[in-house]
């Protein structure tokens, strides 16, 4: 069959180009649905991810977050109809005790290859993950967001203590949100606070014990263990103020990405014996557990759809662009796109 897939060739331009697939390969064939827009696509269209990585990597087809049905599955492990979620990671290799996402060999959609949109995408069947269908499609659209605080989770449940009193969340963005919500309904005799810098953002948290902004924090205030899901150069400030405010053998989860280094104060990670854990992205056993969780706490899903930005339906390229240009604008949520091309 020939499929279109529709990729970035420079910043704000789409072109679409054909390919011949044949149905013999032994993949699942999805059709996209729900697509979020993230913002390391944001980067590529607007051509700030930097000179360099854009002549590596484009042409492109962008969008890593989102949910599609199944056309075909030659395993019959899936029914055509079924609602999945697509995995954006994908492993050549296995590894005893180097996670999916971690293995340098792992190819990753719409960061050096083809992303989402496309009429098809043609997955491994363990590249999919099957949804309950009481879970709303503009929700699970950037569940892959949802797996990357899942995933830091795990990992912060794995390797830090047990004293689990008081979590800070540094972000008042998506990524926070996120997290602080997932922190309270699995550690529900845990507080949670929030630190951020933006008050209508702030206000959305309602689900969490306290918030506060970054310029206003009670000197008194200690917390266990912390969360960093700021990113960029504000990762720094964001860091160092943990730093200060985390008590003794503590652990801070650094989700941020920062395209710059960044100066932390060494000094006083020795001195209080804190504990970083690094995590990015996430694999397979995340998208389950991020299902699993998102079924049984259904208060989870409500407080995540008021995350939804907005809903735009795309039937043309003209509309990719609408949609991406009016996810620059956004103050709050996620952009997703109704995928009808």
């Amino acid at each position: 069959m020939i499929n279109q897939i529709y990729r970035l060739v420079s910043p704000r331009q789409f072109e679409v180009t054909y390919e011949r697939q044949g149905l013999q390969s032994g993949l699942v064939v999805v059709r996209p649905e729900y697509l979020s827009i993230c913002a390391a696509d944001q980067r590529y269209y607007t051509g700030t991810r930097g000179k360099e990585a854009l002549s590596k990597k484009l042409p492109m087809a962008l969008i890593h977050e989102g949910i599609g049905s199944v056309v075909y599955d030659p395993n019959d492990n899936f029914k055509p109809g079924d609602q999945v979620v697509m995995i954006p990671n994908t492993p050549t290799e296995k590894d005893d005790f180097v996670a999916e996402n971690y293995l340098r060999s792992s190819k990753f959609r719409s960061s050096g290859y083809d992303g989402f949109m496309q009429d098809y995408v043609f997955l491994d069947s363990n590249r999919i993950v099957l949804l309950s269908e009481q879970l709303k499609p503009h929700v699970t659209a950037f569940l892959e967001l949802v797996t990357i605080s899942v995933h830091a989770i795990t990992r912060f449940d794995r390797l830090a203590h047990k004293r689990r009193n008081v979590f800070g969340v540094w972000g008042d963005g998506n990524l926070g949100y996120i997290t602080s919500l997932l922190l309270k309904n699995l550690y529900p005799e845990s507080k949670v606070c929030v630190f951020g810098k933006t008050e209508y953002k702030l206000n959305h948290f309602s689900f969490v014990d306290e918030v506060y902004q970054i310029d206003n924090i009670p000197e008194t205030l200690k917390i266990d263990h912390a969360f960093e899901c700021v990113g960029g150069k504000g990762s720094q400030y964001a860091i160092n103020q943990i730093i200060d405010y985390i008590n003794p053998e503590g652990s801070i989860s650094i989700l941020g990405v920062s395209e710059d280094l960044v100066e932390l104060n060494t000094r006083m990670i020795l001195e209080k014996g804190i504990t970083v854990i690094g995590s990015s992205r996430s694999g397979r056993e995340d998208f389950v557990k991020a299902v699993n969780v998102l079924t049984k706490y259904e208060s989870i899903q409500e407080y995540l759809e008021t995350l939804v930005g907005s809903v735009h339906e795309v039937k043309s390229i003209q509309d990719i662009i609408d949609t991406f240009e009016a996810d620059l604008t956004s103050s709050w949520g996620k952009t997703v796109m109704h995928w009808k091309i």
